[in-house]
Protein backbone atom coordinates (compact mmCIF):
# COMPACT_ATOMS: atom_id res chain seq x y z
CA UNK A 1 0.00 0.00 0.00
CA UNK A 2 1.45 3.57 -0.56
CA UNK A 3 2.12 5.55 2.36
CA UNK A 4 1.58 9.21 2.53
CA UNK A 5 4.63 10.91 4.18
CA UNK A 6 5.61 14.01 6.19
CA UNK A 7 7.03 15.68 2.88
CA UNK A 8 4.03 14.38 1.03
CA UNK A 9 1.54 15.95 3.53
CA UNK A 10 4.06 19.08 3.85
CA UNK A 11 4.06 19.40 -0.19
CA UNK A 12 0.10 18.92 -0.77
CA UNK A 13 -0.28 21.55 2.10
CA UNK A 14 -2.63 19.57 4.42
CA UNK A 15 -1.32 21.69 7.15
CA UNK A 16 -2.80 24.60 6.27
CA UNK A 17 -5.71 25.18 8.50
CA UNK A 18 -8.89 27.86 8.89
CA UNK A 19 -8.39 31.48 9.89
CA UNK A 20 -8.35 31.16 13.72
CA UNK A 21 -11.29 32.83 14.50
CA UNK A 22 -13.37 30.47 12.34
CA UNK A 23 -11.79 27.02 14.52
CA UNK A 24 -13.72 24.55 16.51
CA UNK A 25 -11.99 24.08 20.20
CA UNK A 26 -12.40 20.23 19.75
CA UNK A 27 -9.53 20.67 16.99
CA UNK A 28 -7.50 22.08 19.84
CA UNK A 29 -5.26 18.98 20.13
CA UNK A 30 -4.72 18.53 16.22
CA UNK A 31 -3.37 22.04 16.27
CA UNK A 32 0.07 22.69 15.99
CA UNK A 33 0.10 26.49 16.01
CA UNK A 34 -0.48 29.54 14.11
CA UNK A 35 0.96 31.38 11.49
CA UNK A 36 -0.76 34.55 10.15
CA UNK A 37 -4.02 34.35 11.50
CA UNK A 38 -3.90 30.85 9.97
CA UNK A 39 -4.05 27.80 12.29
CA UNK A 40 -1.14 24.93 11.23
CA UNK A 41 -2.59 21.22 11.83
CA UNK A 42 0.39 19.32 13.56
CA UNK A 43 1.19 17.05 10.62
CA UNK A 44 3.11 14.40 12.71
CA UNK A 45 -0.71 13.42 14.48
CA UNK A 46 -1.64 13.80 10.81
CA UNK A 47 0.67 10.98 9.80
CA UNK A 48 0.26 8.51 11.95
CA UNK A 49 -3.51 8.96 12.04
CA UNK A 50 -3.93 8.52 8.68
CA UNK A 51 -1.96 5.35 9.05
CA UNK A 52 -4.46 4.59 11.41
CA UNK A 53 -7.04 4.99 9.00
CA UNK A 54 -5.70 3.69 6.06
CA UNK A 55 -4.68 0.49 7.59
CA UNK A 56 -8.38 0.02 8.89
CA UNK A 57 -9.80 0.73 5.50
CA UNK A 58 -7.58 -1.62 4.19
CA UNK A 59 -8.26 -4.83 6.76
CA UNK A 60 -11.96 -3.80 6.42
CA UNK A 61 -11.49 -4.26 2.52
CA UNK A 62 -9.59 -7.27 2.80
CA UNK A 63 -12.50 -8.86 4.32
CA UNK A 64 -15.20 -8.11 1.64
CA UNK A 65 -15.88 -5.04 3.19
CA UNK A 66 -17.51 -2.02 1.72
CA UNK A 67 -16.36 1.85 2.69
CA UNK A 68 -18.51 4.55 0.97
CA UNK A 69 -16.75 7.22 -0.76
CA UNK A 70 -18.41 10.85 0.10
CA UNK A 71 -17.35 13.77 -1.25
CA UNK A 72 -20.10 16.53 -2.60
CA UNK A 73 -17.66 19.82 -2.62
CA UNK A 74 -15.79 21.04 -5.53
CA UNK A 75 -12.37 19.68 -5.14
CA UNK A 76 -13.46 16.29 -3.97
CA UNK A 77 -16.09 15.12 -6.64
CA UNK A 78 -12.83 13.80 -9.05
CA UNK A 79 -10.91 11.71 -6.65
CA UNK A 80 -13.90 10.13 -5.03
CA UNK A 81 -15.21 9.02 -8.34
CA UNK A 82 -11.71 8.02 -9.82
CA UNK A 83 -11.49 5.65 -6.49
CA UNK A 84 -14.41 4.60 -5.77
CA UNK A 85 -14.56 3.35 -9.50
CA UNK A 86 -11.16 1.71 -8.82
CA UNK A 87 -12.38 -0.01 -5.69
CA UNK A 88 -15.68 -0.84 -7.11
CA UNK A 89 -16.80 0.60 -4.30
CA UNK A 90 -20.15 3.11 -4.01
CA UNK A 91 -19.91 6.90 -3.57
CA UNK A 92 -21.53 9.72 -3.33
CA UNK A 93 -20.18 13.23 -4.91
CA UNK A 94 -22.74 15.18 -6.46
CA UNK A 95 -25.57 15.56 -4.28
CA UNK A 96 -26.36 13.50 -0.66
CA UNK A 97 -29.91 12.75 -0.63
CA UNK A 98 -31.03 12.35 2.87
CA UNK A 99 -32.30 9.24 4.01
CA UNK A 100 -29.90 7.00 1.64
CA UNK A 101 -28.79 5.18 4.98
CA UNK A 102 -31.31 5.41 7.60
CA UNK A 103 -34.30 5.22 5.09
CA UNK A 104 -32.52 2.29 2.74
CA UNK A 105 -35.44 0.49 2.20
CA UNK A 106 -37.08 3.14 0.41
CA UNK A 107 -33.90 4.30 -1.02
CA UNK A 108 -33.33 0.88 -2.73
CA UNK A 109 -36.86 0.87 -4.50
CA UNK A 110 -35.82 3.93 -6.36
CA UNK A 111 -31.85 2.10 -6.91
CA UNK A 112 -34.12 -0.90 -8.82
CA UNK A 113 -36.48 1.69 -10.82
CA UNK A 114 -32.75 3.33 -11.77
CA UNK A 115 -32.27 0.10 -12.77
CA UNK A 116 -35.46 -0.65 -14.56
CA UNK A 117 -34.89 2.45 -16.49
CA UNK A 118 -31.55 2.36 -17.24
CA UNK A 119 -32.24 -1.46 -18.99
CA UNK A 120 -35.51 0.22 -20.89
CA UNK A 121 -33.07 2.57 -22.50
CA UNK A 122 -30.26 0.28 -23.26
CA UNK A 123 -32.66 -2.38 -24.79
CA UNK A 124 -34.38 0.52 -26.62
CA UNK A 125 -38.09 0.30 -25.23
CA UNK A 126 -38.14 4.12 -24.04
CA UNK A 127 -37.59 4.85 -28.19
CA UNK A 128 -40.90 3.45 -28.62
CA UNK A 129 -43.31 5.17 -25.91
CA UNK A 130 -45.14 8.27 -26.60
CA UNK A 131 -42.92 11.54 -26.73
CA UNK A 132 -44.16 13.12 -23.63
CA UNK A 133 -44.36 9.68 -21.95
CA UNK A 134 -41.12 9.26 -22.96
CA UNK A 135 -39.38 12.57 -21.79
CA UNK A 136 -41.02 11.78 -18.43
CA UNK A 137 -38.77 8.81 -17.64
CA UNK A 138 -36.35 10.15 -19.43
CA UNK A 139 -36.46 13.23 -17.33
CA UNK A 140 -36.69 10.92 -14.18
CA UNK A 141 -33.70 8.56 -15.60
CA UNK A 142 -31.37 11.30 -15.32
CA UNK A 143 -32.34 12.75 -11.60
CA UNK A 144 -31.74 9.10 -10.60
CA UNK A 145 -28.25 8.66 -11.85
CA UNK A 146 -27.34 11.99 -10.88
CA UNK A 147 -28.57 11.27 -6.85
CA UNK A 148 -28.01 7.36 -6.82
CA UNK A 149 -26.19 7.03 -10.29
CA UNK A 150 -22.81 5.80 -7.53
CA UNK A 151 -24.82 3.59 -5.36
CA UNK A 152 -26.59 2.17 -8.03
CA UNK A 153 -24.74 -1.37 -6.80
CA UNK A 154 -25.08 -0.86 -3.16
CA UNK A 155 -27.21 -3.92 -1.86
CA UNK A 156 -26.61 -3.06 1.61
CA UNK A 157 -25.63 -0.78 4.10
CA UNK A 158 -21.74 0.26 4.03
CA UNK A 159 -19.29 -1.15 6.67
CA UNK A 160 -17.84 1.93 6.77
CA UNK A 161 -18.48 5.37 5.22
CA UNK A 162 -15.44 7.81 4.19
CA UNK A 163 -16.15 11.70 4.49
CA UNK A 164 -13.93 14.28 2.98
CA UNK A 165 -15.78 17.45 4.42
CA UNK A 166 -17.71 17.40 7.48
CA UNK A 167 -19.37 20.62 6.76
CA UNK A 168 -20.76 19.75 3.53
CA UNK A 169 -22.11 16.09 4.47
CA UNK A 170 -23.23 16.93 8.04
CA UNK A 171 -26.27 15.34 7.20
CA UNK A 172 -24.12 11.98 5.62
CA UNK A 173 -22.17 12.03 9.08
CA UNK A 174 -25.39 12.17 11.26
CA UNK A 175 -26.87 9.79 9.81
CA UNK A 176 -24.13 7.30 9.57
CA UNK A 177 -23.56 8.05 13.00
CA UNK A 178 -27.00 7.31 14.31
CA UNK A 179 -26.36 3.73 12.58
CA UNK A 180 -23.08 3.31 14.45
CA UNK A 181 -21.66 2.82 11.37
CA UNK A 182 -17.59 3.47 11.30
CA UNK A 183 -16.89 6.76 9.59
CA UNK A 184 -13.25 7.85 8.66
CA UNK A 185 -13.23 11.56 8.16
CA UNK A 186 -11.09 14.44 6.65
CA UNK A 187 -11.47 17.07 9.35
CA UNK A 188 -10.31 20.54 9.05
CA UNK A 189 -10.33 22.98 12.07
CA UNK A 190 -13.59 24.30 11.71
CA UNK A 191 -15.00 21.38 12.62
CA UNK A 192 -16.40 18.89 15.13
CA UNK A 193 -14.13 15.54 15.18
CA UNK A 194 -16.38 14.24 17.92
CA UNK A 195 -18.74 11.76 15.83
CA UNK A 196 -15.45 10.94 13.88
CA UNK A 197 -13.93 7.38 14.32
CA UNK A 198 -11.14 7.75 11.95
CA UNK A 199 -9.80 11.14 12.51
CA UNK A 200 -7.61 12.54 9.84
CA UNK A 201 -6.72 16.17 10.55
CA UNK A 202 -6.27 17.52 7.20
CA UNK A 203 -7.17 20.76 4.94
CA UNK A 204 -10.08 19.72 3.27
CA UNK A 205 -10.32 23.10 0.89
CA UNK A 206 -7.59 22.41 -0.91
CA UNK A 207 -7.80 20.14 -4.54
CA UNK A 208 -4.07 18.35 -3.76
CA UNK A 209 -4.63 17.43 0.06
CA UNK A 210 -8.33 16.24 -0.80
CA UNK A 211 -6.53 14.35 -3.51
CA UNK A 212 -3.16 13.08 -1.49
CA UNK A 213 -6.02 11.82 1.64
CA UNK A 214 -8.84 10.28 -0.96
CA UNK A 215 -5.66 8.43 -2.44
CA UNK A 216 -3.79 7.09 0.55
CA UNK A 217 -7.05 5.69 1.46
CA UNK A 218 -8.56 4.48 -1.47
CA UNK A 219 -5.32 2.89 -2.77
CA UNK A 220 -5.64 0.42 0.93
CA UNK A 221 -9.35 -0.42 -0.32
CA UNK A 222 -8.12 -1.14 -3.43
CA UNK A 223 -5.26 -3.68 -2.48
CA UNK A 224 -7.65 -4.70 0.38
CA UNK A 225 -10.61 -5.39 -2.33
CA UNK A 226 -8.72 -7.03 -4.72
CA UNK A 227 -7.15 -9.72 -2.13
CA UNK A 228 -10.61 -10.47 -1.17
CA UNK A 229 -11.48 -10.76 -4.92
CA UNK A 230 -8.92 -13.06 -5.83
CA UNK A 231 -9.41 -15.09 -2.49
CA UNK A 232 -13.20 -15.23 -3.50
CA UNK A 233 -12.58 -16.20 -6.67
CA UNK A 234 -10.35 -18.98 -5.76
CA UNK A 235 -12.89 -20.12 -2.80
CA UNK A 236 -15.60 -19.77 -5.89
CA UNK A 237 -13.51 -21.97 -7.83
CA UNK A 238 -12.73 -24.54 -5.57
CA UNK A 239 -16.52 -24.96 -4.26
CA UNK A 240 -17.07 -25.44 -8.10
CA UNK A 241 -14.34 -28.45 -8.12
CA UNK A 242 -16.10 -29.65 -5.21
CA UNK A 243 -19.40 -29.87 -5.97
CA UNK A 244 -18.28 -31.25 -9.73
CA UNK A 245 -16.59 -33.75 -7.14
CA UNK A 246 -19.47 -34.53 -5.56
CA UNK A 247 -22.27 -34.91 -8.67
CA UNK A 248 -19.40 -37.35 -10.60
CA UNK A 249 -19.49 -39.29 -7.40
CA UNK A 250 -23.17 -39.22 -6.94
CA UNK A 251 -23.59 -40.21 -10.50
CA UNK A 252 -20.86 -43.16 -9.85
CA UNK A 253 -22.95 -44.54 -6.91
CA UNK A 254 -26.35 -44.16 -9.26
CA UNK A 255 -24.56 -46.24 -11.83
CA UNK A 256 -23.23 -48.52 -9.34
CA UNK A 257 -26.55 -48.80 -7.36
CA UNK A 258 -28.30 -48.92 -11.14
CA UNK A 259 -26.10 -52.07 -12.05
CA UNK A 260 -26.60 -54.20 -8.00
CA UNK A 261 -30.07 -53.45 -8.86
CA UNK A 262 -30.37 -54.93 -12.30
CA UNK A 263 -27.96 -57.92 -11.66
CA UNK A 264 -30.29 -58.87 -8.37
CA UNK A 265 -33.53 -58.45 -10.96
CA UNK A 266 -31.73 -60.46 -13.34
CA UNK A 267 -30.37 -63.41 -10.34
CA UNK A 268 -34.10 -63.26 -9.26
CA UNK A 269 -35.93 -63.43 -12.47
CA UNK A 270 -33.40 -66.48 -13.37
CA UNK A 271 -34.04 -68.09 -10.01
CA UNK A 272 -37.68 -67.71 -10.35
CA UNK A 273 -37.60 -68.97 -13.86
CA UNK A 274 -35.39 -72.37 -12.87
CA UNK A 275 -37.92 -72.36 -9.84
CA UNK A 276 -40.79 -72.36 -12.62
CA UNK A 277 -39.09 -74.79 -14.87
CA UNK A 278 -38.70 -77.53 -12.05
CA UNK A 279 -42.16 -77.16 -10.96
CA UNK A 280 -42.98 -78.09 -14.59
CA UNK A 281 -40.62 -80.79 -15.12
CA UNK A 282 -41.64 -82.14 -11.49
CA UNK A 283 -45.70 -81.73 -12.54
CA UNK A 284 -45.52 -83.37 -16.18
CA UNK A 285 -43.13 -86.34 -14.44
CA UNK A 286 -46.15 -86.49 -11.47
CA UNK A 287 -48.94 -86.88 -14.66
CA UNK A 288 -46.49 -89.26 -16.36
CA UNK A 289 -45.91 -91.52 -13.87
CA UNK A 290 -50.02 -91.02 -13.04
CA UNK A 291 -51.14 -92.07 -16.92
CA UNK A 292 -49.82 -96.18 -16.93
CA UNK A 293 -51.68 -96.66 -13.73
CA UNK A 294 -54.91 -95.47 -15.39
CA UNK A 295 -54.57 -97.66 -18.44
CA UNK A 296 -53.64 -100.96 -16.68
CA UNK A 297 -57.18 -103.27 -15.83
CA UNK A 298 -58.33 -104.10 -12.41
CA UNK A 299 -58.22 -107.92 -11.89
CA UNK A 300 -61.50 -109.05 -10.80
CA UNK A 301 -62.64 -107.10 -13.97
CA UNK A 302 -60.32 -109.50 -16.18
CA UNK A 303 -62.17 -112.31 -14.82
CA UNK A 304 -65.73 -111.18 -15.65
CA UNK A 305 -64.21 -110.96 -19.47
CA UNK A 306 -62.53 -114.55 -19.30
CA UNK A 307 -66.09 -115.71 -18.04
Amino acid sequence: MPEAGLKELLEAGVHFGHQTRRWNPHMRRYIFGELDGIHIIDLVQTEALLENARRFAGELASGGGTVLFVGTKKQARGPVQEWADRCKMPYVNQRWLGGLLTNFNTISQRIARLHELTEWQEEGKLELLPTKERMTMQAELAKLEYNLGGVRDMERLPDAVFVTDLKTEEIAVREAARLRIPIIGLVDTNCDPTPIDYVIPGNDDAIRSCRLVIATIGAAIEEGAGAWRVQEERRLQEEMERRKREEEERKKREEEEKVRKEAEEAAEKEAAEKKAAEEKAAAEKQAAEAAPAKAAPKPAEAEEGSK
